[in-house]
C-alpha cells in the first residue's frame, strides 16, 4: 500500500490555529453505517447514542515537555520531552547546532541537566531537580507544529481535556477537547456508560511517515493502560447489541492493544492500516488528520478508504476546520 494513496490537498486556512469559542461550539460530521454524510454541531452529539453504549475516553495529561536553553558552550537548545522515565530522567529529543555528547550539561533557566546517553533518535537527560518541577518552572505546552503561534495561558487550558488525570502525554488527545463537563453529564444520565483508559501521547503522533509503502514504517512506542474492568464492560456491552465508541484515536489505540497483546497495560507500537480487523471498537468520534499520517491510514482503515477520501472532500467544500483544534467526526467501523 503507497504512501500516495493517503494524501490530499488541504487549504491552509482549514488548518485550524485556535479552538473554537467554547468546547462544545465545533461542528460535528456524521457518517453512519452505509457512509451517509450528515452536518451537525457538536452539541448534538448525544441524539447518536444510546442508553448502555460505552463510551471511551484517554484521561492522559499533556505536559509542559518543551524546554528552551543553552549548552556549556552557549549555544542554544530546544528541548521536547517524549516521556518521563522516572522522577529525575526523561527521553527526549534535542534540536541544536551541534547534537550534544554524552556528559555534556545543558542549562534552563538556573535548571540543569546532564546528556546521559544517546537512544536512537532521542537522547536520555538527567534533571538535577525533578522531572515535575523542572517542566512547571520551565517547561512550555507543546503546541503541535501546524499551530504558527506560541502557547498562550488560553492554550494551557484549551489543549487540555477537562478530564485529564494522568500526566504523560506530549501532545492532546484532541477529540476529547470537545466536551465540556456540562455534555459528560448530559451523556452519562441518558445512560451511556463513560470509561476512562490511558495511552500517553507520544511526539512520535506528528512523525511523518518516509516511505513509499507504509508498511515498512516504524511506530514509536507509547504507555497504555486499560484496567480490565473496562475490557469486561465493552464485551457487555457489545453483547447487548450496543455500541463501544472511542473517543479519540488514543483510545481506540489503547482498547486494540490490550485486545490484541492480551495486556492491560504497558507499550504499544501497534500501527493500524487498511485491513487491520478490529476487535474492540464499533464507532470512532475523532478530528479531522493531515495527509499522509498515520491517524489518517488508522480511520481509513476503520471506515474504508473510499469512505473517509469522500468524508474529507465533504469537509474541505463545507470548510470544516481541520487538526488538533479543528472540528469533529462520529464514524461507523467498516463492516466485513
Amino acid at each position: 500500500m503507497k504512501l500516495e494513496q493517503f494524501d490530499f490537498h488541504l487549504p491552509p486556512e482549514l488548518i485550524a490555529q485556535t479552538p473554537a469559542a467554547s468546547r462544545g461550539a465545533s461542528r460535528l460530521l456524521v457518517m453512519d453505517g452505509k457512509g451517509h454524510l450528515s452536518d451537525h454541531v457538536f452539541g448534538e452529539l448525544p441524539a447518536f447514542l444510546e442508553p448502555g453504549d460505552l463510551m471511551v475516553f484517554n484521561d492522559t495529561k499533556v505536559i509542559r515537555a518543551r524546554l528552551f536553553g543553552t549548552k556549556e558552550t552557549g549555544g542554544k537548545v530546544e528541548i521536547m520531552v517524549e516521556r518521563i522515565l522516572d522522577e529525575h530522567r526523561v527521553l527526549a529529543a534535542i534540536r541544536a547546532s551541534k547534537p550534544p555528547k554524552p556528559g555534556s550539561i545543558l542549562h534552563f533557566e538556573g535548571d540543569a541537566a546532564e546528556v546521559i546517553e544517546r537512544s536512537g533518535e532521542f537522547y536520555v537527560l538527567r534533571f538535577s531537580d525533578s522531572v515535575d518541577a523542572v517542566l512547571d518552572r520551565c517547561g512550555r505546552l507543546p503546541l503541535p507544529p501546524y499551530i504558527t503561534h506560541a502557547a498562550t495561558p488560553f492554550d494551557e487550558e484549551r489543549y487540555q481535556t477537562v478530564y485529564a488525570k494522568h500526566p504523560g502525554a506530549v501532545a492532546a488527545p484532541t477529540a476529547g477537547l470537545h466536551f465540556d463537563p456540562e455534555m459528560l453529564e448530559k451523556i452519562a444520565d441518558m445512560g451511556v456508560d463513560i470509561a476512562h483508559v490511558t495511552l500517553h501521547v507520544g511526539a512520535g503522533t506528528f512523525q511523518p511517515v518516509r516511505v513509499d509503502n507504509i508498511l515498512e514504517h516504524r511506530m514509536h512506542s507509547e504507555v497504555f493502560h486499560v484496567p480490565q474492568e473496562v475490557m469486561d464492560r465493552a464485551e457487555r456491552a457489545k453483547a447487548a447489541g450496543r455500541k463501544v465508541i472511542s473517543v479519540g484515536t488514543t483510545a481506540l489505540r489503547a482498547l486494540e492493544s490490550a485486545a490484541l497483546y492480551g495486556t492491560t497495560q504497558g507499550e504499544t507500537s501497534i500501527f493500524i492500516t487498511p485491513g487491520y480487523q478490529f476487535r474492540v471498537v464499533d464507532r470512532l468520534l475523532t478530528n479531522f488528520h493531515l495527509p499522509k499520517s498515520t491517524l489518517l491510514m488508522l480511520v481509513s482503515a476503520f471506515s474504508g478508504m473510499e469512505v473517509i477520501r469522500h468524508a474529507y472532500h465533504h469537509a474541505i467544500r463545507e470548510n470544516y476546520r481541520f487538526f488538533s483544534y479543528g472540528d469533529a467526526m462520529l464514524i461507523e467501523r467498516l463492516q466485513p
